[in-house]
């Protein structure tokens, strides 16, 4: 049973508008002013509010503000209602973030249509989609309401296929798309003064590529390419900024989506750049197998380039082919045709420290 927090100081029309939602199914929790309707969404977390704008204490405007500003509550799908229908009012309430405007007096099915929307695209975007093309097709087309996005990732969704070692994009160009792995692999380096590589990212398939820069509208920091014939989704840089900006929800699952490897990859960075030689390729093996292995297979064979993992690692080619030799004579490792097979994480796992 969907719970349903109901801010609102009339009595009468809080008591039938409660009702009314109570012969829907849903479990309402009543408050009378924003102050206590503020404490009940924290301590209850209700799957929705609807909030009246005019209150005592702190009203509607109020209530939402502070709400989206507390990262357990700032998610709650959030209803006005109100007695007003003027143009300000409604342009107030939705650069705030509210989700729907109800004007009363309004029906009874208008009030549920409003909430049975609501919760059904919550429900969608607090899902996570599949880690591939039609995962995101099917996300955009349902979270976003925008009618011309099936033309943007629908049938005649742009891609593009590289070739192993061809460019998605250099440093120092401008962004014109947010990229989307839909198959293969994707190396991003970087490049100092001498011309020597460093490895910043290994992108698998599921992962956007190149959203930083495009989203501070400033050049590529890094470089990226194909590790092996790679297929791409293409989202044109001005249909992702429109989904973005006319929808806040979207908005806010993108932002998810976009950092959830934010955290890890400064952590890696950390360790690649403290730890010693041995530490930091035991670290780069793990993090390759990481990106790479398939759910439920058991071994999985390391097809990067020596080279390429030096540039991970940050070490000249010839130190990181010694301690791959020293990891094969201590068993964590095996050596096959080129490719690199772990057979110890564990042990390499308290290696990296």
């Amino acid at each position: 049973m969907k719970k349903i927090l109901l801010i609102e100081d009339h009595q009468e029309i809080r008591e039938n508008t409660a009702e009314i939602l109570s012969l829907a199914n849903y479990e309402v929790i009543e408050a009378e002013n924003g102050k206590i309707g503020m404490d009940k969404a924290k301590s209850e977390k209700p799957d929705l509010i609807i909030c009246d704008i005019m209150m005592p204490q702190l009203d509607g405007y109020g209530v939402l503000h502070m709400l989206s500003k507390n990262p357990a509550t700032s998610g709650i799908p959030f209803i006005f209602l109100t007695a007003k229908s003027e143009k300000e009012d409604f342009r107030k309430g939705m650069n705030l973030g509210a989700d729907d405007y109800l004007v009363k007096p309004f029906d009874d099915i208008e009030l549920l249509d409003a909430i049975e929307m609501r919760l059904k695209k919550n429900e969608i975007l607090k899902a996570d989609f599949q880690k591939n093309a039609e995962g995101l097709k099917q996300f955009m087309q349902e979270a976003s309401g925008l009618e011309n996005l099936d033309k943007m990732i629908g049938g005649g969704q742009k891609r593009s296929v590289l070739k192993k070692k061809q460019y998605l994009y250099s440093e120092g160009s401008y962004p014109n798309a947010l990229y989307f792995l839909d198959k293969g692999s994707i190396k991003g380096y970087q490049t100092n003064n001498e011309g020597r590589e460093y490895i910043t990212n290994l992108y698998k398939p599921g992962d956007f590529i190149g959203y930083i820069d495009l989203l501070e509208e400033q050049q590529y920091r890094e470089t990226a390419v194909a590790l092996e014939e790679s297929e791409v989704v293409v989202i044109p840089r001005d249909d992702f900024f429109s989904l973005i900006h006319k929808n806040r929800d979207v908005a806010n699952k993108f932002i998810k989506i976009l950092s959830d490897n934010l955290a890890e990859k400064e952590e890696r960075l950390l360790k690649l750049a403290f730890h010693s030689v041995r530490k930091r390729v035991a670290e780069a093996l793990l993090l390759v197998e990481k990106q790479y292995k398939k759910e439920g297979e058991q071994k999985y064979k390391l097809s990067i380039s020596r080279e390429d993992l030096a540039n991970i690692v940050g070490a000249s080619t010839e130190t990181v082919i010694r301690t791959l030799s020293d990891f094969k004579d201590e068993n964590l490792i095996e050596v096959n045709s080129g490719k690199i097979t772990i057979v110890n994480s564990e042990k390499l796992s308290r290696l990296r420290g």
